[in-house]
C-alpha cells in the first residue's frame, strides 16, 4: 500500500483503476520482452490492385515537359546555408538528403521542390573546395577507390573509366552545382504533388560514352521509342542554380508510379538495386531490401513474385528452364531486352555492375518482363562486340574488348589498389564482372536460340537500318544547338565520335550471320 500521503496525490479516477492499469502495463512490458527477439516480416494479403500513393495536385504546366524536339528551360533556386548542410551531410555520412528549393519549368514556377545528389560511382569523384570526399577519388579522372571495388561492382554512372564514344567522365565540383547529377523530386515538401503525372525527374551527368552532352543516351532511348521498346522518355534543356551560368542538361523520366502507368496494363514494378544479386535469400521479405524496390501497388501487392522468380531461376534444372520459362517470364519480351543490351553495347544493363533494370509483374498473366533503364553507357564499347555473347566490362564491353579486363585509357589503381586477380572483378559473370543468371541462362540455352536471334535481326533493322540511329543523332544535336548553355564545339566533338561509333557498328553486323540469314 502506498503511504496515504502520496495516494491521495494522485488522480480519483487513477486510484478506482490502479489493478487494471497495472495489469495492462505488466503485459506491454511481457509483450516487450517476448517480440523483442522475434523478427516481423511485413505481409501484405489483400489481392487489390490499387496503388497506395494519392494525387492531389497535379501541375499542367505550359509544354510538355519530356517534349524532345525543342529546348527548354529549368531554373533552381535555394539557399546556399540549406545548399552546405546537404553537402555536409554527403561528406560526413554519404547520406544524399533532400534540399528545398524553388523550381520554375518552362516558365511555370512549382514552389517548395525537394533535390539530391543523385548517383553512386558517379559522386565518387566529387570534390569540394578542392578536396575529395574520404573514400572517394575526386581529382583523378578515371580513378578507383583505394583497395578494391565496391562488393556489387559500380553502381550507376560506371566508375569513371574513360570510354571510346565521347570521352571520360566530367569533373563534378560542388562549386558547380549546375553541373552535377540532380533527382528532383515534386511532392517531397508538398504531400501528393505531380508535374505532368511525375513524380520524380532524373538530370543526368556528363560525361562517359556520350561526352558532356549524354548523346548516347538520348540516342538509345529515341531509337528504342521509335522500335516500339518500353523505355524512358528524355529532353534537353538549359540548367541554372541561383546565379550560376545556365548549362545544357539532358532530363529523363524517372521511373515512378507515373511510368508504371504508361507501361499499360494491370501490374507492378520493381526496381533491381545497384547491390542486387538475384539470389536466393530466404522467404523474409526484408532480407531482399537491398536487392529491389517495389515502385507502385504499395499496400496492395508485395516482393512475393520476385522471391519467387529468384528461387525458380536458381533451382531450376536446364530441362526445367527450357520448358517452363516462359510461364514465369514473357520469352518474346526478354529476348528483346537481350538483343537490345548487345545492339547498343551496353555492359551496364541487367548483368552489368550497376544492375540497371527494373522489372515488371504483369498480374493479369503472372509473368514478368525486363524493363530497361540507365543507357549512358551504351554505345560507349566495342563496335566489333559479337551478337552472340553477352556484353560485360572486360569481355567485350570496352573498345577493343575481349578476354580479361584490361584498365581503360586513363584509368588509374591508387597507392595500394589492384586489380584482382586474372583482371576480373567481383560479382562474376562471363569475360568481366557483373552477370546475371536469368540472363546468362536464357543467352546459354539452346532452346531459345532462335528466339533471341529473331528479335536480334528485326530491332537491328529497327535500329540501325536505313540509318535510324544516325538519322536519331543529327536531330538531337540540331536540338541542342538551341539550348541556352550548350557547348557546340564540344556537341559537335561529341556527335562525331558517336556517328563513327554508330557506323562501325552499323557496319560490323550488317555482315553478321544472324542479319544476312
Amino acid at each position: 500500500m502506498l503511504p496515504r500521503r502520496i495516494a491521495h496525490r494522485i488522480p480519483v479516477r487513477v486510484r478506482h483503476y490502479w489493478k487494471l492499469l497495472a495489469t495492462c502495463a505488466a503485459t506491454l512490458l511481457a509483450f516487450a520482452v517476448v517480440f523483442s527477439t522475434v523478427r516481423v516480416a511485413p505481409l501484405v494479403t489483400s489481392a487489390s490492385d490499387e496503388s497506395g500513393d494519392e494525387v492531389s495536385v497535379n501541375i499542367a504546366g505550359t509544354t510538355d515537359l519530356f517534349d524532345a524536339t525543342r529546348a527548354h528551360t529549368i531554373k533552381i533556386t535555394y539557399r546556399t546555408e540549406a545548399y552546405e548542410e546537404l553537402l555536409d551531410s554527403f561528406w560526413k555520412d554519404g547520406e544524399k538528403e533532400y534540399l528545398e528549393a524553388d523550381l520554375t519549368i518552362d516558365g511555370t514556377t512549382v514552389p517548395s521542390v525537394g533535390i539530391r545528389l543523385k548517383g553512386n560511382s558517379t559522386l565518387q569523384g566529387i570534390t569540394r573546395d578542392g578536396e575529395a570526399r574520404q573514400g572517394g577519388f575526386g581529382g583523378g579522372r578515371g580513378a578507383m577507390p583505394q583497395g578494391a571495388m565496391p562488393q556489387g561492382g559500380l553502381p550507376e554512372g560506371g566508375g569513371g573509366f574513360r570510354m571510346g564514344g565521347g570521352g571520360g567522365r566530367t569533373s563534378l565540383k560542388t562549386e558547380e552545382p549546375e553541373t552535377l547529377p540532380w533527382l528532383i523530386r515534386f511532392d517531397e515538401f508538398v504531400e501528393g504533388r505531380r508535374y505532368q503525372g511525375h513524380r520524380e525527374i532524373a538530370v543526368r551527368v556528363g560525361g562517359m560514352g556520350g561526352g558532356a552532352a549524354v548523346l548516347n543516351e538520348a540516342v538509345s532511348l529515341n531509337v528504342l521509342a521509335a522500335a516500339g521498346e518500353v523505355t524512358q522518355r528524355y529532353a534537353y534543356t538549359s540548367f541554372t542554380v541561383n546565379d550560376r551560368p545556365a548549362t545544357a542538361r539532358l532530363i529523363v523520366e524517372h521511373p515512378d508510379e507515373n511510368f508504371a502507368d504508361a507501361i499499360g496494363g494491370n501490374g507492378v514494378l520493381y526496381k533491381s538495386m545497384a547491390s542486387s544479386q538475384f539470389t536466393d535469400q530466404g522467404d523474409d521479405p526484408t532480407e531482399y531490401a537491398d536487392d529491389f524496390k517495389q515502385i507502385n501497388k504499395k499496400g496492395s501487392q508485395d516482393l512475393q513474385p520476385v522471391i519467387d522468380l529468384i528461387r525458380w531461376v536458381n533451382t531450376a534444372g536446364d530441362a526445367e528452364f527450357d520448358e517452363h520459362l516462359d510461364e514465369h517470364v514473357d520469352v518474346a519480351s526478354f529476348a528483346r531486352y537481350a538483343a537490345i543490351q548487345n545492339l547498343l553495347v551496353n555492359f551496364d544493363d541487367m548483368a552489368g555492375p550497376g544492375r540497371n533494370y527494373y522489372l515488371w509483374y504483369d498480374l493479369d498473366a503472372k509473368r514478368f518482363s525486363v524493363v530497361g533503364w540507365d543507357y549512358n553507357l551504351t554505345l560507349s564499347g566495342s563496335a566489333t562486340q559479337d551478337p552472340a555473347e553477352s556484353v560485360s566490362m572486360g569481355g567485350g564491353g570496352m573498345r577493343g574488348g575481349g578476354g580479361d579486363f584490361q584498365p581503360p585509357e586513363g584509368m588509374e589503381l591508387p597507392q595500394g589498389g589492384q586489380m584482382p586477380q586474372g583482371g576480373q572483378m567481383p560479382g562474376g559473370g562471363r569475360g568481366g564482372f557483373g552477370g546475371h543468371k536469368l540472363k546468362e541462362r536464357f543467352l546459354a540455352s539452346a532452346a531459345y536460340k532462335d528466339t533471341y536471334r529473331k528479335a536480334y535481326k528485326e530491332l537491328f533493322n529497327k535500329i540501325y537500318g536505313n540509318a535510324s540511329a544516325l538519322n536519331a543523332l543529327d536531330a538531337i544535336t540540331e536540338v541542342i544547338g538551341t539550348v541556352d548553355g550548350a557547348n557546340a564545339e564540344s556537341t559537335a566533338t561529341d556527335a562525331e565520335n558517336l556517328r563513327t561509333l554508330i557506323r562501325e557498328r552499323t557496319q560490323f553486323l550488317v555482315t553478321n550471320e544472324i542479319i544476312t540469314g
